[in-house]
């Protein structure tokens, strides 16, 4: 099995997960989501596969209160996955998929009980090591 990131370039978690999963030797298919977004289908089984509902995929807003979508708190799960498919920029990521199992990688070290060998340490993209064994 390939592995799969669901990845946003310009994300730096998304592309601190990226690079600790080619640190461990591992090169995904990288999906950027925002250009290629899933199909309900995908997305659906994405979700299960999580374990998670839409409402914990939405991405968070930077400046609360505000809601991702208008009216959120009074749309159903359906409604929900209909506003990531029309504006992927509300599905939060990355999103991981491995052999290992699929999760949403945020914070980008939950990324690390998905890969079969786990680097001991990564150089983040602003180029600051992280040993990785003392964040675990």
């Amino acid at each position: 099995m390939t592995s799969v990131i669901y990845h946003n370039p310009e994300c730096r978690t998304s592309c601190n997960t990226l690079e600790m999963m080619r640190q461990s030797g591992d090169e995904p298919h990288v999906i950027e989501y925002l250009k290629t977004p899933p199909s309900r289908a995908k997305l659906i089984d994405l979700l299960v596969a999580m374990g998670i509902t839409p409402r914990e995929l939405l991405r968070p807003r930077e400046t609360p209160p505000e809601e991702p979508v208008p009216g959120e708190a009074s749309l159903s799960d359906e409604q929900l996955i209909d506003a990531m498919l029309a504006q992927p920029a509300l599905i939060d990521r990355p999103i991981v998929v491995t052999e290992l199992g699929v999760r949403l990688c945020t914070p980008s070290e939950k990324v690390l009980d998905l890969l079969a060998y786990p680097p001991s340490e990564f150089t983040r993209e602003d180029g600051e090591v992280v040993r990785l064994d003392e964040l675990c």
